[in-house]
C-alpha cells in the first residue's frame, strides 16, 4: 500500500486501498459460507466467526443478498446461503457492489473533469495500468479463493 506522510495535499497518513474495508468483509463471509454450503448461515453465526458488528455485517449481507450474490431467508432457521455458484462470484463483482465502477484514478482539477484528460501522457498509462489491474481482479473468483478450481 502506498503511504503518503504530511505534505500540503496529505494530513497525515493517508492509504490508497484498492479493496475497501465492507468488501473485504463481504469476501470473508462469503467464503465462510461457501465453505459449508449444505446449510443455511445465519447471522448470528457469522458475527461470532466473523467478529464483526451485527448491523455492519448485516448491511454488507443484505447489499450481497439484493445483488443476487447470496440467498436470503428469514425467520427462526433464517440465514444466507450462495445464489451462484462460487466460480461465477468474482472479485470484480463485489467491488463493484461495494466500491463502484473499478478506477484508479477520476483525473479530477478542482472537482471538475481534467481539461487535458485527451492530451495526458499520465492518462494513456493510467487507462493501461488500469486495464491491467481490472483483467487481474476478474481472474480472482470465490472459487479460487477456496482453491476449488485449481
Amino acid at each position: 500500500m502506498l503511504k503518503v506522510k504530511n505534505s500540503s495535499i496529505a494530513k497525515g497518513w493517508d492509504i490508497m486501498k484498492l479493496i475497501t474495508r465492507d468488501t473485504d468483509y463481504s469476501i470473508r463471509a462469503l467464503i465462510y459460507i461457501a465453505s459449508d454450503k449444505d446449510r443455511i448461515i445465519s447471522i448470528t453465526e457469522l458475527v461470532k466467526e466473523l467478529d464483526t458488528p451485527r448491523p455492519f455485517l448485516r448491511k454488507i449481507l443484505q447489499l450481497l443478498s439484493t445483488s443476487g450474490v447470496l440467498k436470503s431467508y428469514k425467520g427462526k432457521n433464517g440465514g444466507f446461503e450462495l445464489a451462484r455458484k462460487p466460480e461465477k462470484i468474482r472479485l470484480l463483482d463485489l467491488m463493484e457492489i461495494f466500491q463502484g465502477k473499478f478506477v484508479l484514478s477520476e483525473c479530477l482539477f478542482k472537482k471538475n473533469i481534467c481539461p487535458n484528460q485527451i492530451s495526458c501522457k499520465l492518462r494513456a498509462q493510467l487507462d493501461s495500468l488500469e486495464e491491467l489491474v481490472e483483467n487481474k481482479v476478474k481472474e480472482i473468483t470465490l472459487a479460487s479463493l477456496l482453491n476449488l478450481d485449481n
